[in-house]
């Protein structure tokens, strides 16, 4: 195996762990070594992806909803209970809202889209981050999105939290990078995950209309992600600390 590849005794979490890019993510780090703490809201999948992945790798997992600070702390202390340390942490779950324009946006869309896309990123680093401190070392990988870098129509709420996102992101690259622990974020141009399944996305035909954004005409494929994601992980690409980095086919180009 590549070097740059490898992530044999890696310990790394990842949020949202029962489909999408959680999922792939963690097949593709535990078929490269990684020692895996995995967790999501559904239970069935999360289930279901432990088991896939035990079968070649060492594994635990605990469901929750991600927008608890206990369970942030629960995952941490899972890693340590477990491996003695955590390497890697992927703040990955998060969800949508349905298309609608800003005047139409709800107390209701607006608290969960924070809840889920920020308390659930902003809990995690808050106890990923000590324990890389006293490791003297760590990598925390959040996942924002195209509209945390810019506009997204119809979607005010959802770049609302990814934008927080973003800035946490380089808030906390940062106040930890001379203690050694690097903090990034990926910002994905759309992707058929299960995030898309919500009115207004969730058809052919609309996804088909939301490729047409991208100067590749097409959405990205979600291992098309992943990998960009697992490039940005790799063991070689050190150096690599705050940044935001979009995997959106040339729509920033634009």
């Amino acid at each position: 195996m590549d070097s740059l590849l490898d992530f044999s005794d890696k310990v790394i979490l990842i949020t949202g762990a029962g489909s999408g890019f959680g999922r792939l993510l963690a097949e593709g780090l535990g078929s490269r070594g990684a020692k895996l703490v995995l967790s999501d809201i559904n239970e069935e999948n999360l289930a279901s992806c432990r088991a896939d992945v035990a079968s070649y790798t060492d594994v635990v997992a605990k469901a929750g909803d991600i927008a608890s600070e206990e369970l942030n702390k629960a995952l941490v202390e899972l890693a340590k209970d477990k491996f003695g340390r955590l390497d890697i942490a992927i703040n990955n779950a998060g969800i949508a809202h349905v298309p609608a324009p800003m005047h139409e946006m709800t107390e209701e869309i607006i608290d969960l889209q924070f809840a889920v896309n920020v308390k659930g990123v902003m809990f995690g680093m808050k106890y990923q981050l000590p324990q890389m401190l006293s490791q003297k070392q760590g990598h925390i990988l959040n996942v924002s999105s195209l509209a945390g870098l810019g506009g997204a129509p119809k979607g005010g709420a959802y770049a609302a939290a990814k934008h927080a996102v973003a800035g946490v992101t380089r808030t906390a690259a940062v106040e930890y990078g001379r203690k050694n622990v690097r903090v990034n974020a990926v910002c994905p141009f759309y992707s058929p995950t299960n995030i898309l399944n919500v009115d207004g996305y969730n058809t052919k035909e609309a996804q088909a209309q939301l490729g047409m954004g991208s100067p590749m005409k097409r959405l990205g494929e979600p291992q098309e992600i992943v990998n960009a994601m697992i490039l940005m992980l790799s063991p070689g690409n050190s150096y690599m600390n705050g940044q935001t980095v979009a995997v959106d086919g040339g729509v920033t180009a634009w």
